[in-house]
């Protein structure tokens, strides 16, 4: 096996080659692959053909050269039989670049030969590797050189696509013919022309190189191949894209439920990454019907439509329509009467049958005279079907002017949809009022000038169904075009996104037999987006983040770091061969400690990275390493991040020579972190190189020197900072280098210091006394010092540190928790944050909001938490009493939330809790109207005192009136309240009913009952439905339901005429039991014990044109008027509000029924 290297960065060491490859995303990284050759080619389907004259125009062995150029001679070409041809044969293979190509040659069915550029090693290529390939193909005739018959194109080669080529290239009778030219002596060559560009795909940075990102491609979305064009062409026209930001949407509203939530994260990512956007989530919560099919334009509708909904009602409603809605006139004149019709239609874009030559040939059919006869006559309202002529024109063009054009047609007799062949031209300008406004009907604006500019050309392959879909656009308007193709956004000719986009067909080399032939391009524009001149200031307007709304801004930043999350997963689990080694310096110490890192050295995701090869030995990463830095590699050492006693994780173990002659998969494996397919280390440049035993013994289990890092803190500023490293003897004691650490804190020699040994956000008190060792101290911990505290140093108006030591500072800033809050108000309103403790009680947290909206007293303050499930505050606020701490106030159902909505309170919670507000509705015996009132009132008070306060709020038939406490539910009457009960006892969530005492139920005898009565009528399904208002009957002892009968209609004031159609029933149990106006009704209400539906009720049927009377508004019912409540006078006479003299027996129902 012969090594082959074609890069400037390869090293040969150690009897292996390896190939470094610089590699980044967002970062910076390696990428290490090894390459070799094989001895011989790979196995083929068919015979292979005797193709041992490859020759080499220019040297391969040099990656940066800009071209290559090789002849593939296929000798004993006659001998090849066509059913060998119509199986791939592959020649030898090529070296361009680096890598193994092949070139394929095979017959289509049309005995045309095909020609393919092949990637023959594409099972072995780097992670994610790819290139952008320019290369040409010729079949050469050696008689006359200016007959070869070449093509070329260009293609980006990855692990999907590893095949390129032309599939009609010559007619194998063309090159069989031995007098053409092509076939002498038996034998044809092809060359081979391959320019490999030195772009990869991870090292191309679309946004570094044109200010734009693209959409990564997923073979497995939902959504229609052409959304990605799409989408980065709405995206692109500034007034659509601020539109959608301004949309009000719910805070943290599911992107399933809301179309504008998700263009406003798609957006805002396009806007604000430097990476490709990942669409497979947007793309799910957009729901496609993949049943369905729709072209472009229709989806554009669709998501202008949904928008337009959203934006209904707000300051925004109509922007898009104003974008993309025009209107047209459909002139109408019947021939054989004497009817004209004008109809205007709106459309939000013009669909082209590209069998017009070009978009002004359209647009000269479109406005041409129509004669409607036959089957195609106008249908009038008065006559009938009638001959008529028909011309459509424009009354107005919109500022965006979407054009899809119809490149497919079904095909009736073969049962499917093809392609058409055609050619369709559209210009760059394209100037609708031409020919003195020949489109534009006479009620046009005549002073709007209709001239517009191509924005975006959307185009996709040849053939229905293929996904390579992508777009031009010019963001700006400017000469500069871009390409959007998925991830990758280059820039472009303004030919491609023209003259190579009109479609039809394209002439091909008619080599030695003159016959020329044609075939269809592989490309060509489907949609158009034109803007008018006259509109561009407006349209193109900037969109920055101070135009978004504070919680959309919050929300979408949130989004984008879950998305940048996503990402790095989704690259772990692709890099599945490959090892992620990460390399902290002192430097990214210093710069992170105190700032994003307070316990531990530092966060490994923003150090440098590298992706390795399992496979690779850990010496040839090193010497890469330090080659790329600049370092001397004897001057470096390595330390691993493993795990210590004390359960933390650090530099504990220095690499040996034994260790780095091992591979970075196996190195992984010592680190105990080989699930996350990460290795983590820590350098050091020493000063001296570093000797030969250090590298063959393993120190970090001997018995000298212990590396350790050191934390210093500074209670007065709460100040956290790392200021340096010290190798230790195993036996020394920390009181030793007590001065060192004094100079590294730019302390006095002499100052008094405390050492501290950190455990995650804890800490353990050091004896300056014992040794290292003996406080089991090892390699890679961390210790903390500061000033030791002393309390009696501050005066008496000094502030004293809150954390004034390194413990309590670690513990405060473990338990910080970011809290935004929300009025409970205003829940669109601007919401604010505070840094707080999760240890945090209700009253230092509502002290905190009350210091933030300056409010003097905080217990004026209610908080209430956020149900995390719907993203809406809770119906019941906290109970203030019953939480401890912040913690608890977040978490609902076993969810966290970082919101709490507040409101300002007009009484301090503390007396509020003492206090129940009742709502009630009062029916007066004066008037026959009913008034709503909220009465505040102490727990403790009764039902008497209640009424104490009402008794000059209302307006009562007498001034001995009476009154009563109800609660009312289902238009039946469950609860009559007794006096003496207290008012924290009563629901307050129910509306309750207050009213007057009848005269006839205080003057009741001993034997009279107090009865429940209430209307109902029967469904079809003789379900009783209760309706209209209950009330409360005294009944006699013997009364036969004929006197009660009209007593009720007395009470009731109901006419004769509609009185009659009334059924009286006892309903018990919900099921109604009707009575004879001779029944004995006291009888069926001797039990007062019942309770519920085993209580019974007269129940009194009504017709259903009295049940909807009910449903209408009550005009008698008025604005509620608020009562607060008061001190009872003492003394307060209970009697008057007593329920007469009946027998408590008899009239239960006055108490709890």
């Amino acid at each position: 096996m012969i090594p082959h290297v074609h890069a400037s960065h390869a090293s040969l060491t150690r009897g292996g080659l390896y190939l470094l490859i610089p590699y980044a995303v967002r970062r910076r990284s390696l990428l290490i692959h090894q390459l070799y050759f094989r001895s011989s080619p790979q196995a083929m389907e068919v015979e292979q053909a005797d193709t041992a004259g490859m020759v080499e125009n220019q040297s391969v062995e040099d990656p940066s050269s800009s071209k290559v150029t090789i002849t593939w001679e296929i000798k004993r070409f006659s001998s090849l039989k066509l059913s060998k041809l119509k199986k791939e044969h592959y020649s030898d293979i090529l070296s361009i670049g680096g890598y193994k190509w092949r070139v394929v040659i095979c017959l289509n069915k049309a005995d045309y030969l095909s020609l393919y550029l092949y990637v023959a090693n594409s099972e072995d290529l780097p992670y994610r590797w790819s290139r952008w390939t320019k290369f040409s193909l010729a079949v050469i005739n050696q008689s006359d050189r200016k007959r070869t018959v070449k093509y070329e194109t260009q293609c980006l080669f990855n692990a999907q696509k590893t095949k390129c080529g032309f599939p009609w290239f010559m007619l194998l009778s063309e090159i069989c013919d031995t007098d053409g030219g092509y076939n002498v002596e038996n034998t044809v060559k092809v060359e081979v022309e391959v320019a490999v560009k030195a772009i990869d795909y991870l090292s191309y940075d679309s946004k570094k190189e044109t200010g734009y990102v693209g959409f990564e491609n997923h073979e497995n979305q939902t959504a229609p191949h052409y959304m990605n064009s799409l989408l980065q062409t709405l995206y692109h026209i500034p007034k659509f894209r601020k539109a959608v930001y301004n949309i009000p949407t719910i805070l943290n509203a599911m992107p399933s439920w809301s179309i504008p939530r998700v263009l406003q994260s798609l957006f805002y990512m396009l806007q604000y990454s430097n990476n490709s956007v990942v669409t497979r989530r947007l793309y799910h919560s957009l729901d496609w019907d993949t049943d369905v099919q729709h072209d472009a334009l229709q989806h554009s509708m669709s998501i202008c439509g949904s928008l337009e909904n959203k934006m209904k009602g707000t300051a925004m409603e109509g922007s898009i329509r104003w974008l993309f809605e025009g209107y047209s006139t459909s002139y109408i004149k019947c021939i054989n009467v004497d009817l004209r019709v004008n109809e205007v239609e709106s459309f939000l874009g013009l669909r082209i049958d590209v069998g017009c030559q070009d978009v002004y040939a359209f647009f000269d059919k479109y406005v041409k005279d129509e004669r409607l006869e036959g089957d195609n006559k106008y249908m009038t309202v008065r006559h009938g079907p009638q001959d008529a002529t028909k011309k459509v024109l424009f009354k107005s063009f919109p500022p965006v002017l979407q054009l899809q054009l119809n490149w497919f047609e079904y095909d009736s007799c073969g049962y499917h949809i093809g392609k058409r062949n055609g050619r369709f031209e559209y210009p760059l300008i394209l100037d609708l009022d031409r020919d003195n406004g020949k489109y534009l009907s006479p009620e046009a604006d005549q002073t709007v000038r209709n001239l517009y500019t191509l924005h975006s050309v959307l185009v996709c392959g040849d053939g229905v169904g293929d996904e390579h879909n992508y777009a031009f656009i010019r963001p700006t308007l400017s000469d500069q075009w871009f390409k959007f193709y998925d991830e990758r956004v280059t820039k472009e000719d303004m030919s491609r996104a023209l003259e190579e986009q009109y479609g039809g067909e394209e002439k091909a080399n008619p080599g030695f037999s003159n016959t020329p032939f044609e075939f269809s391009r592989y490309s060509c524009a489907y949609m158009l987006v034109y803007i008018r001149e006259s509109d561009k200031e407006e349209i193109f307007c900037d969109v920055a983040e101070e135009d978004m709304a504070e919680i959309l801004k919050i929300r979408l930043k949130k989004e984008k770091e879950q998305e940048e999350k996503e990402h790095r997963k989704r690259e772990k689990e692709e890099a599945h061969l490959y090892t992620v080694i990460k390399v902290a310096r002192n430097e990214d110490l210093i710069e992170q400690i105190g700032r994003d890192v307070y316990y531990g050295l530092v966060d490994h995701d923003k150090v440098q990275s590298f992706h390795i090869q399992n496979s690779t030995p850990f010496f040839f990463f090193k010497e890469q390493f330090a080659r790329d830095n600049g370092f001397a590699v004897e001057f470096l050492c390595f330390w691993l991040w493993t795990k210590g006693r004390n359960g933390t994780y650090g530099p504990r173990k220095r690499l040996t020579c034994f260790d780095e002659n091992k591979s970075v998969a196996k190195l992984r494996k010592l680190s105990n972190r080989m699930h996350n397919g990460e290795l983590k280390l820590f350098f050091e440049v020493k000063l001296v190189p570093v000797p030969t035993y250090f590298l063959v013994t393993d120190l970090s289990k001997g018995e000298d020197d212990i590396l350790l890092f050191f934390k210093l803190y500074c209670p007065e500023r709460k100040e956290f900072r790392y200021v340096g490293k010290l190798s230790v003897k195993a036996m020394g004691k920390p009181v030793d280098i007590l001065t060192e650490l004094n100079e590294m804190a730019c302390f006095d020699p002499y100052q008094e210091i405390v050492l501290y040994k950190e455990i995650e956000f804890k800490c353990e008190d050091i004896d300056n006394e014992l040794t290292f060792r003996s406080s089991q101290i090892e390699n890679g911990d961390i210790i903390c010092f500061q000033k030791k505290f002393k309390p009696a140093v501050y005066g008496i108006h000094e502030h004293v540190p809150s954390c004034p030591t390194v413990r309590s500072f670690l513990e405060n800033v473990h338990y910080r928790q970011v809290v935004y809050f929300q009025c409970l108000d205003k829940p669109n309103g601007k919401a604010f944050f505070l840094e707080l403790s999760k240890l945090s009680t209700y009253d230092i947290t509502v002290r905190r909001v009350a210091q933030f909206i300056g409010l003097d007293d905080p217990y004026k303050i209610r908080l209430t938490i956020q149900n995390c499930l719907s993203e809406q505050p809770f119906s019941v606020p906290i109970d203030h009493q019953r939480v401890k701490h912040l913690s608890d106030m977040l978490v609902y159902s076993g969810h966290a939330s970082d919101m709490l909505y507040y409101e300002v309170l007009a009484t301090p919670l503390p007396k509020l809790n003492d206090l129940k507000t009742l709502k009630f509705a009062f029916h007066s015996t004066v008037k026959d109207k009913v008034v709503f009132h909220s009465v505040t009132l102490p727990k403790r008070y009764r039902v008497a005192d209640l009424f104490c306060h009402l008794i000059d709020k209302v307006k009562l038939c007498h001034s001995n009136a009476r009154l009563r406490l109800l609660d009312v539910s289902d238009h039946k009457i469950s609860v009559i309240f007794h006096l003496w009960e207290e008012i924290g006892d009563i629901d307050d969530k129910q509306l309750l009913r207050v009213e007057e005492i009848p005269e006839e139920e205080r003057n009741c005898g001993p034997q009279d009952c107090l009865i429940h009565v209430f209307h109902f009528r029967k469904d079809t399904s003789q379900f009783l439905m209760y309706f209209g208002d209950p009330f409360c009957l005294i009944i006699h002892e013997g009364e036969t339901l004929a006197k009660i009968k009209l007593r009720i209609q007395k009470k009731l004031q109901v006419p004769d005429d509609k009185f009659v159609k009334w059924k009286f029933a006892v309903v018990q149990f919900n099921r109604p039991k009707y009575l004879e106006d001779s029944a004995i009704v006291s009888s069926y209400f001797q039990d007062g014990r019942t309770r519920g539906v085993s209580k019974p009720h007269l129940g009194l049927e009504r017709p259903f044109s009295d049940f909807i009377m009910s449903l209408a508004p009550n005009k008698n019912r008025i604005t509620c008027e608020i009562v607060e409540g008061v001190e009872p006078s003492k003394g307060a006479d209970d009697r008057r509000f007593t329920s007469g003299g009946a027998k408590r027996r008899r009239i239960s129902a006055t108490g709890r029924s």
